[in-house]
């Protein structure tokens, strides 16, 4: 017994060492893949592959809330709203007319050259929806404008005379960091040579073909266009943001409603009130209710001229309403009152109102009555609105950023003043003000944007003789004279004849504020500014590539 292997059976003999190997490498094989199958088929059922316009709830809130963008994340910097998104995925926009497009298509309709097909005549009227005349503007067009891409073309209509055509189009700079999309319209002088042949010999500025500005029609509160659907808005439309209404009593009587009332949001930073606001609007989507919200805002004392909280400023001035409308459910406050009134005795309609905002969103999901009135006290933080979408109610409600995007008014002089660059321009962010004044948390700023600190940074970075765009707090203009020897410098107020009395920015504003001027206040310019800064080809930004210091002081980086 002691002689003998305390192993028994046959299993270890050497003989058969190469069997058993090959068994256990059999089984190991076979549970690699039988694991393998398992995680595809987890990863299979759980994928859900995003919107390639707007992503998750989740990435959404990660990228506004983020520090990504040093330059204009502060209190008083700019808001980044849902189209700033639209350029984070560029392969959305990969579809882009070119002139080969162009070619191929004049080719299967015939037209060899651009010469009419019929008898003509030289003094004859230019017609401008003949598919030949389409052709050619998109041609002259895309050739004309070689710094940007285009993505849809409307139909060409009659311009100022009988060798004029106006057409509007979709499109977005080549280079830059700008989201979505801008529109133009132009009009085209378009002559006739003796031998038929048509050729365009003249564009015309930055939205000067106006008989291509589309009217819209008023929408109903109902009607809704899908969030995605870009492709499918008509080309060269004018804003459309009047308010909603109700039909009838029945239609009112029959909807659900939140409004939030009071709070100490108000008068605060833009970034703090859309951070609130997005709260609301996204309860209102968790419930399945029509978001009554006041379009009248208070603009803080950070962006005014007169130093002072300033209130009656429309929610309109500064943000997408036709497309929050078109996204979500929404009733102006001052309509809605006015219809509760007149109808809430006669039709028993009941209102649930909530004086704290920890009662979370989960438990209004069953209440039944017509209105859900969120009251906020006078006590901050507490009376904060964004105060409802904390613990628990952050993991259920989504703020839904895709709905809220910056006012069309504003980003169509941000395009007005890069067109004037024919979008072929460099833009520098220098912050300076107050923090460029305090050694103690910013030691070394003004010194690194001093002039002569920023035309040495400047020459590794952009190439002598460009059109460079600076967006900058420094009040003195004059200040950066000396980078005039290397480059030709911009700056806003270079180009304030867009909102000058006799711009449409003006016009437009002022009749959507019951014939009361508009001014461009501070957050108009920050908006602008910063648009046009992101429509540059290269973006060179203060914290990031003109100083070493931190943006909110020293060792906070």
């Amino acid at each position: 017994m002691l002689g003998r292997s305390p192993y028994r059976g046959g299993s270890l003999r050497p003989e058969n060492c190469g069997q058993n190997a090959l068994a256990t490498i059999a089984s190991l094989c076979f549970s690699v893949f039988v694991i393998g199958v398992l995680i595809f088929t987890i990863i299979s059922v759980a994928y859900q592959p995003q919107d390639p316009f707007f992503p998750s709830s989740s990435k959404m809130t990660k990228f506004l809330s983020s520090d990504s963008n040093p330059t204009f994340k502060s209190d008083s910097g700019v808001v980044r709203t849902g189209e700033d998104l639209i350029a984070s995925d560029q392969t959305a926009f990969s579809a882009f007319i070119n002139v080969s497009d162009v070619e191929s298509a004049v080719m299967g309709a015939g037209f060899e050259e651009f010469t009419e097909i019929r008898d003509c005549r030289v003094a004859d009227p230019i017609n401008c929806r003949d598919l030949e005349v389409f052709h050619l503007l998109m041609r002259a067009a895309i050739e004309e404008f070689s710094d940007v891409h285009f993505y849809k073309f409307g139909k060409p209509v009659e311009g100022d005379n009988s060798s004029s055509c106006h057409m509007a189009w979709r499109f977005r700079p080549k280079e830059g960091k700008v989201g979505g999309f801008n529109k133009d319209y132009r009009s085209f002088r378009v002559v006739r040579s003796e031998n038929c042949t048509l050729s365009v010999v003249g564009i015309g500025e930055y939205h000067s073909g106006g008989n291509a500005r589309k009217r819209k029609v008023k929408g109903k509160i109902v009607e809704k266009v899908p969030a995605t659907a870009m492709d499918n808005l008509d080309i060269g439309e004018t804003v459309n943001d009047a308010l909603p209404t109700v039909e009838s009593e029945g239609s009112f009587s029959e909807g659900k409603y939140l409004i939030y009332a009071g709070g100490g949001d108000r008068c605060k930073s833009m970034n703090q009130y859309l951070w609130s606001f997005m709260c609301m609007l996204g309860e209102a989507q968790f419930l399945n209710r029509t978001l009554v919200m006041d379009l009248s805002m208070c603009l803080s004392k950070i962006y005014s001229s007169s130093g002072v909280d300033e209130e009656g400023k429309d929610f309109r001035f500064y943000f997408d309403f036709e497309h929050l409308k078109d996204s979500a459910s929404v009733l102006d406050q001052a309509q809605f009152w006015s219809d509760w009134n007149k109808w809430q005795k006669g039709d028993g309609l009941k209102l649930h109102l909530v004086e704290d905002f920890r009662v979370a969103p989960m438990k209004l999901a069953k209440v039944k009555d017509s209105l859900i009135m969120r009251k906020f006290g006078g006590v901050e933080p507490d009376n904060f609105w964004y105060r409802v979408c904390e613990g628990e109610a952050g993991s259920v409600v989504q703020r839904p950023w895709h709905m809220i995007w910056k006012s069309r008014r504003l980003l169509d002089v941000a395009s007005a003043i890069a067109s004037r660059m024919s979008w072929d321009f460099d833009g520098v962010h220098v912050e300076r003000g107050e923090k460029a004044k305090n050694k103690k948390l910013w030691p070394n700023l003004g010194r690194d944007t001093s002039p002569k600190s920023l035309a040495a940074k400047l020459s590794d970075k952009i190439e002598d003789g460009r059109n460079v765009y600076i967006a900058t707090n420094e009040a003195r203009t004059s200040f950066f004279d000396p980078l005039k020897e290397k480059y030709s410098i911009h700056f806003l107020d270079d180009y304030k004849d867009l909102w000058d009395t006799n711009s449409d920015w003006y016009y437009e504003t002022t009749k959507l504020n019951n014939g009361n001027a508009v001014e461009f206040d501070g957050y108009m310019r920050l908006s602008v500014d910063s648009e046009v800064f992101f429509r540059g080809k290269k973006q060179i930004e203060t914290f990031n590539d003109l100083t070493k210091d931190c943006k909110d002081g020293v060792n906070t980086c």
